[in-house]
């Protein structure tokens, strides 16, 4: 259990430097480097890059050990395309269930996406979007499905991150449409706010393979 705590923690500083072009793509990661600077061993540094492997931000290669994975528009395009289909399928079964304490969370996610909005902090737009998508969803009782999310919801970021620090318009946007889904859901609207989020998550698709210079996916 405290390798698994220590794996986290380690997951967590290794993603957030992928995320912010710290460790752009290509780069080795080496073990021996990483469990030195943790002050930790190597078994929750192995541990930790294979669940970056599995969220699709890391590769491992046998006798070369892990790197950064490369920027994909295949891969990108495929991850919104998984996204498009779990996601609203998860809000329907949450939204029910959500609870006042949920939308009071929700509320403040928002603000707090208002105001990074407002100082350009553009660590902080991917890690609120993600969790703002995770609460929405949380009240599914899906949790192998909302764990595939949550690592394409990490995917994504990567990709987004990118494009929304050059694209003003696109965050305020992102922005109004997750403010009406969690009026839609407070309503009790869930067909009307699964649909949202379905147009929203195309749009996001549409406008960052144009961004990445490819067409979209059919």
């Amino acid at each position: 259990m405290k390798n698994r705590t220590i794996a986290s923690s380690i997951g967590f500083e290794i993603r957030r430097r992928i995320l912010d072009g710290r460790y752009p793509a290509g780069s080795q990661l080496r073990q021996d480097g990483l469990a030195s600077e943790f002050g930790a061993s190597r078994i929750p540094v192995r541990e930790a890059l294979f669940q970056l492997e599995a969220e699709g931000l890391v590769r491992i290669h046998p006798h070369r050990g892990a790197t950064v994975a490369p920027l994909s528009p295949a891969d990108a395009a495929e991850a919104l395309e998984l996204r498009g289909v779990l996601e609203p399928r998860l809000l329907a079964l949450s939204t029910p269930r959500l609870t006042g304490d949920d939308f009071d969370r929700a509320d403040a996610l928002l603000e707090d996406y208002a105001a990074a909005l407002r100082d350009g902090a553009t660590a902080r737009w991917g890690t609120l979007n993600t969790e703002l998508h995770l609460l929405l969803y949380s009240r599914a009782d899906r949790p192998r499905t909302l764990g595939i999310v949550g690592a394409l919801l990490a995917e994504c970021d990567r990709y987004t991150r990118l494009q929304l620090s050059t694209d003003a318009a696109e965050l305020e946007r992102a922005d109004r449409e997750h403010r009406e889904i969690v009026r839609l859901c407070r309503n009790g609207h869930a067909s009307a706010a699964c649909a949202l989020l379905a147009d929203h998550i195309d749009h996001v698709a549409a406008s960052l393979m144009a961004f990445l210079g490819t067409a979209p996916t059919p």
